[in-house]
């Protein structure tokens, strides 16, 4: 059934891209309310491509937000695996759209990429997915594992309402294992799993003190200026190595292995590529861990923004009543991002005067989330990917964040495996594109990956 299925995916490669151009040209923007129609025609499009692929059960699910559209194929029978599949239907916003060679949803194909909003992050992906399903089904008549599919259109704004969804379907949802194709490999030539991804705490704090803006001329050097104050915070987040000083961020913190060290050194990652990619010369950080690890598998503390005070042109010459910053903090396991800030909020108000008051709000929080490398489902995906792309995948983390990744661990005990056949195809930029090789790649991958994963669990 392996090699029928694959070649059935080879033979409908013409269909599968007007369908995925179709599918592209839906403006699916999950950001702007003007789109909400389009959130909606996306979600039902979705559901009749699925349900034509040979999924059962296909619902478009109102949410509190936009819809999910969910499918199933649970024909293997209860002894076999179940499969989890996640994606995003909605997609970022275009502008600026003067940028674009072609319209951002008038998808045109151009030395073997595909061009439009969405193509890569997340439409193309997830669609491969169908695709595998669709092609196994017609060749076979059925899949080596049981396969529920649930694809969401907030992805863009959070996912508010994916969480709740969740925890309130935890039956319907129960599988063995989630698979995410939301990401990149390392370059066409290498690819590479994903087996651990950081959780984030994103927090703004506000600091206020006089209750006016103050001239600084006749109250300067008798008021603690906010934006100083502020400063001092961000001053005092670090040391001279970079290493993070608010008491007990790293109490928590899992240590790499020596296996895994190993792993991520041969992950082809270099200084000149990050001097290309950053347009500077010189890392800066904990100078014990490899520039890798520190983007990866290293808590982390950055500044997002700061205001307070004057920011027209010209001068005027105040001491702000109030100023802020907007601080992000991606963890690895296993930090508690509810832990950590509160451990902030202790951290900042030692700064802060007597007749002060600091506000702290947590804007977005996820857990960090890690899928042994040595599990079933990874060693089933490291062969799919040899099997397809003809060289063993290298292993590394990523340093981003998709928060619900970690509930599907954490609610429904699933592993889940990353599966990305991108790369950095200016996603969330003007111009995002999608190789197609790597679109028709995806569809191998995982045609292999559900072949292996059934003879090895």
């Amino acid at each position: 059934m392996l090699n029928q299925a694959l070649a059935h995916a080879r033979n409908q490669r013409e269909q599968h891209l007007d369908q995925l151009i179709e599918f592209l040209g839906i403006p699916s923007i999950s950001t702007l309310s003007e789109h909400k129609r389009d959130i909606e025609r996306a979600a039902r499009w979705l559901a009749t491509d699925m349900t034509n692929a040979g999924l059962e059960d296909v619902e478009v699910m109102p949410t509190a937000g936009n819809p999910i559209v969910y499918g199933e194929w649970l024909g293997a029978g209860p002894e076999a695996q179940t499969v989890l599949v996640y994606g995003h239907y909605d997609v970022q916003p275009v502008d600026p759209v003067d940028l674009w060679v072609s319209p951002p949803f008038e998808p045109q194909v151009r030395d073997g990429e595909i061009y439009a909003r969405g193509a890569s992050d997340d439409k193309g992906q997830m669609f491969a997915h169908i695709k595998a399903v669709e092609a196994m089904l017609a060749a076979g008549g059925k899949l080596p594992v049981n396969v529920k599919m649930i694809f969401e259109g907030e992805e863009e704004v959070g996912s508010p309402s994916l969480e709740p969804f969740v925890i309130e379907h935890k039956d319907l949802l129960a599988a063995n294992s989630g698979l995410v194709s939301d990401g990149r490999i390392v370059d066409t030539n290498t690819p590479s799993l994903v087996y651990a991804l950081r959780g984030m705490s994103y927090i703004e704090i506000s600091v206020k003190g006089p209750k006016r803006d103050l001239h600084s001329g006749s109250y300067g050097g008798s008021v603690h200026n906010t934006a100083q104050l502020v400063a001092e915070i961000i001053v005092s987040l670090h040391d001279e190595n970079g290493t993070i000083n608010i008491p007990g961020f790293y109490d928590k913190v899992r240590e790499l292995s020596p296996e895994e060290r190993e792993a991520l050194r041969k992950v082809p990652y270099s200084l000149a590529q990050w001097q290309e990619e950053t347009g500077l010369k010189t890392p800066w950080g904990e100078k014990e861990y490899t520039l890798l690890e520190r983007t990866t598998a290293r808590p982390t503390c950055e500044v997002n923004g700061m205001w307070g005070g004057f920011q027209g042109e010209g001068g005027k010459t105040i001491i702000p009543a109030e100023a802020g910053a907007k601080i992000s903090m991606r963890l690895v396991p296993d930090q508690d991002p509810q832990e950590i800030t509160q451990l902030f909020g202790a951290h900042v108000q030692q700064f802060i005067p007597a007749d002060y008051t600091l506000e702290v709000l947590e804007h977005v929080h996820g857990w960090p989330v890690i899928t042994p490398i040595d599990s079933p489902e990874i060693r089933a995906a490291a062969r799919a990917y040899e099997a397809t792309w003809g060289k063993p995948p290298v292993f590394t983390r990523e340093g981003g964040s998709i928060p619900i990744v970690a509930t599907f661990q954490k609610e429904l005990g699933a592993p889940v495996v990353l599966m990305g056949f991108g790369l950095d195809d200016n996603v969330h930029a003007p111009n995002e594109h999608f190789r197609l090789e790597h679109f028709y790649r995806g569809i191998g991958t995982i045609i292999h990956y559900y072949h292996y994963l059934s003879s090895q669990v």
